[in-house]
């Protein structure tokens, strides 16, 4: 970083305007600008990961026989993974160090990407699933835990973050993009470009990313932080909100191409609206939850995808598209903007400073859990022989659950912690 070598007089500010103070932030040099940019390409690569192998389910199901219940594992088996490594990876990072764990896995991502990518078999497919949901579990908050050693702390760090969730939240809208491009050579490449991409930013973190500085902590989770009120309260948000999400996109990527028969770039395309009203606001976000608290943001964004499910519940054929599955996209896309970045804040704001490290993984992985648990009863309610229905009807009723979590909220003052 460089910055003024003295602060400059009164008078030489008066008469220099665009002279830097000692009170203005230092500038990022070319080295911290390669950290971030290294760190938030394999964010944005794990954030892919999911939506271009979404769009590419009835392909593969396709390709290798498998049902619907089967290969919808792939999705879920990657969550599964990355929720059972977010609580070990701290104690990684405490015990080998941050960089070690995030380059190792980094290299596990891309041999399981190529493993993937060149499977026969069901079992073997899933398998990689997993370990490349538990490494993607260990780089990304590995990643932010390295943003918090290396920038410093205020303006700084909070714009790094700021850059790194931007990139996070982006990448899910990219794989949709990718996904179509891919799919027209062979569905194995949605499972092996991840590889060679991983393996040049990880030459490049060799060389960028910084050594630790020192002892990384080890979370002690207590008994009294799994009764935290508003943590749970934003645990089971959370759930709902990326369980419903995903479990919607699942019925409609198999609706849009197995029934309705429509190309891969096409029902791509079509799930955009769900995922670009969050990328772009990402930014925004902060200033959101400072306005309006959390609570009020976090129970209207539980009752936008709520109506969403329930619009399409009562028209499930999705023709035409501008009045069945557009509405419904659009709500979901609502109700991650407005309580995406709340339920982040409300699951540690109440907390000490000396909780949250813990209360970080125990919330993220309640996330993946959501997916975890809601992919599998779509997928075996979509093959049921009776519609679209049944499984329309499940998801909205844990939507209902989200929205109910949410209302307690509005009920049950707290008071942030100090930090």
């Amino acid at each position: 970083m460089t910055a003024s070598s003295r602060p400059a007089s009164p008078t030489a500010a008066r008469s220099a305007p665009d002279t830097p103070s000692a009170a203005d932030p230092p500038r990022w040099d070319a080295r911290l600008w390669s950290v971030l940019f290294i760190l938030s390409a394999n964010m944005i690569l794990d954030a892919i990961e999911v939506s271009v192998v979404l769009v590419a389910l009835p392909s593969i199901g396709a390709s290798l026989g498998l049902g619907l219940s089967t290969v919808q594992w792939l999705m879920s088996g990657f969550a599964l993974g990355f929720a059972a490594l977010l609580v070990v990876g701290p104690k990684l990072n405490a015990a080998l160090g941050r960089r070690r764990v995030y380059l190792t896995a980094m290299l596990v991502f891309a041999a399981a990407s190529v493993a993937g990518g060149l499977a026969d078999t069901a079992a073997l497919l899933i398998a990689t699933r997993v370990v490349k949901g538990a490494a993607a579990a260990l780089t990304a908050p590995t990643g932010l835990a390295i943003i918090g050693a290396t920038f410093p702390e205020g303006p700084q760090r909070r714009r790094a973050v700021s850059v790194y969730s931007l990139f996070g939240a982006a990448g899910f809208t990219a794989g949709l993009l990718l996904s179509g491009a891919l799919l027209t050579a062979s569905w194995r490449w949605t499972l092996l470009f991840p590889a060679p991409v991983a393996l040049v930013l990880l030459l490049f973190a060799l060389r960028i990313v910084p050594a630790d500085r020192g002892r990384a902590p080890v979370p002690r989770i207590a008994p009294a932080l799994l009764r935290n009120g508003p943590l749970l309260r934003s645990a089971v948000g959370a759930a709902t909100l990326n369980g419903t999400y995903q479990s919607l996109l699942l019925l409609l990527t198999f609706q849009t191409q197995s029934q309705l028969g429509w190309p891969v770039w096409q029902s791509a395309l079509a799930l955009l609206p769900a995922c670009v009203p969050l990328a772009v606001t990402v930014p925004f976000a902060g200033s959101m939850t400072a306005r309006w608290g959390t609570s009020r943001p976090i129970a209207l964004g539980a009752a936008a995808p709520l109506l969403g499910y329930a619009l399409y519940l009562w028209r499930p054929d999705a023709r035409p598209y501008a009045a069945g599955m557009l509405p419904a996209l659009l709500l979901v896309g609502a109700g991650f903007v407005l309580s995406f970045a709340a339920l982040n804040m409300q699951a540690t704001s109440a907390l000490p400073a000396a909780d949250r490290a813990a209360a970080v993984p125990l919330y993220q992985a309640a996330v993946q859990l959501g997916a975890v648990l809601m992919l599998p009863t779509t997928a075996w309610l979509l093959g049921s022989h009776y519609g679209h229905r049944p499984a329309l009807s499940f998801i909205t009723a844990v939507g209902a659950i989200g929205l109910l979590t949410a209302l307690t909220g509005l009920r049950t003052p707290h008071r942030q912690a100090a930090p």
